[in-house]
């Protein structure tokens, strides 16, 4: 069987791209490597996307998914994409569960955290060394912990870590944060929040769990440490687009223009994995209704 259109990704661009498509009368199906919303599923608070004043990332995206289902989008979770090989009209998509055939794709498998290449950093992962506060900021009630990182991800979740722990340390290279503002006002105002500034994580040390970090100041190239219960790390995003062969930035990235279309005809982007001057739920959102748009008007022409 050869589908329309197929969605590689389930967060708010695959999601979107879904809905779009199927109220197009196409035959799609979405397909996930995890499960369905992506990213926002472990954002403890959205305020920033119309119509909701305060929701979960996680109720957020249930009513993404049951929007895609009303729909009748068929969606197959925990199925990895390893390539995909285009043969002109058609395109194959090789998973872990064999090829999948169809006219047009649409990508949008978001990023994976970016890991900051310290020393001891892999070695403490999962004990002590996270990359989500939502997921492991439970095991760190009444701790002190440390966030890398000044921008959105990092301050957010420092502002969720005051939850559990007794204090949190944001460690950032620079001497002023890039977070939104109204998210530095929150991180300023909250009495657990303190700030060490240009400085960056050179090692974390501990024994069985982490115990304490090593920083230095980019400055003065002074050494300081700082004792720990735990590091949250948030220095960057990598595209997950390496089945994908089509033109990319050095990053990753890849390229579109504004119908979100790539260097290869019949594929589309949406989302955090394309290049794009924000990544946030509502230009994910934006960009999968495009992407959709797009690989409809490509299917009337071809």
């Amino acid at each position: 069987m050869v589908h329309d259109v197929v969605i590689i990704g389930g967060g708010p661009a695959g999601l979107t791209a879904g809905i779009y498509v199927k109220r197009g009368m196409l035959d799609a199906i979405l397909i996930e490597k995890m499960g369905m919303g992506g990213q926002i599923i472990v954002t403890d608070l959205v305020e920033n996307f119309p119509g909701f004043l305060e929701i979960s990332g996680a109720d957020l995206a249930i009513k993404f998914e049951q929007h895609a289902r009303k729909f009748g989008l068929e969606m197959k979770g925990m199925l990895e994409v390893n390539a995909i090989e285009d043969s002109g009209k058609i395109k194959i998509i090789k998973t872990s569960e064999g090829d999948i055939e169809t006219k047009s794709v649409i990508i949008a498998s978001g990023t994976t955290p970016k890991k900051l290449g310290a020393k001891g950093e892999l070695e403490f992962i999962g004990r002590g060394v996270s990359y989500c506060a939502t997921c492991d900021g439970f095991f760190f009630r009444d701790k002190e912990v440390v966030v890398i990182g000044g921008g959105d991800s990092a301050i957010t979740e420092a502002i969720y870590l005051t939850k559990m722990a007794k204090k949190v340390t944001v460690v950032h290279r620079r001497d002023e944060l890039r977070a939104e503002k109204i998210n530095q006002e929150h991180a300023f105002s909250q009495p657990k929040i303190s700030f060490i500034w240009d400085c960056v994580l050179e090692e974390i040390v501990g024994k069985n769990i982490v115990e304490k970090v090593i920083l230095r100041n980019v400055k003065t190239n002074i050494i300081s440490e700082l004792k720990t219960d735990g590091v949250f790390i948030y220095v960057g995003l990598i595209p997950n687009t390496g089945f994908a062969d089509v033109k990319k930035d050095e990053w990753g990235f890849i390229i579109t223009n504004d119908k979100m279309e790539t260097s290869v005809k019949g594929i589309f982007v949406a989302g955090d994995c394309r290049v794009t001057p924000l990544r946030q739920i509502v230009t994910a959102v934006g960009d999968g209704a495009i992407a959709a748009v797009s690989a409809e008007r490509y299917l009337e022409g071809s």
